[in-house]
Formats: structure tokens, C-alpha cells, sequence
């Protein structure tokens, strides 16, 4: 299973590098709240979702997902 803090935790540094809050992410990614308040709740977001936001951060799902240390890998 996934670590769902390393997850949120790598969101957020990246948005932070980016100069974004997690609400202005959300807000042009087109996703809503609740996918960190359902992280906090143990779900982790859908595919379409991780993709999206990876997508968004020009950044490796593998990365955000903690599979891999580098953000670069199988973009």
C-alpha cells in the first residue's frame, strides 16, 4: 500500500516550489478539497486524480505515489 503522507508531503513541496497553496493546485488542477481531506482519511485518490496533479507539477506519478526518489523517472 502506499504511504498516503508521502504522498500529500510531495504535493505540497512541489506545489510550494511552484509558489502555490494546496487550495490554488486544486483550483487549476480542477479538483476539489476533498482529495486531501480523504487522504487524511486514509483513501487514496483515484488514477485520474494522481495523474492529473502530476501532470500539473510536471512531475512522475512513481514520485508523488513514493515509488521513486526522483521526480523525473517515467514521465
Amino acid at each position: 500500500m502506499y504511504n498516503l503522507q508521502i504522498i500529500e508531503e510531495r504535493i505540497i513541496s512541489i506545489a510550494k516550489k511552484m509558489g502555490l497553496s494546496k487550495n490554488k493546485l486544486l483550483i487549476n488542477t480542477g479538483l476539489n478539497k476533498s482529495v486531501f481531506d480523504n487522504m487524511k482519511k486514509g483513501q487514496i485518490p483515484s488514477v485520474d486524480k494522481i495523474h492529473k496533479i502530476a501532470d500539473y507539477l510536471d512531475c512522475s506519478v512513481d514520485y508523488l505515489l513514493g515509488r521513486t526518489d526522483n521526480p523525473e523517472i517515467n514521465k
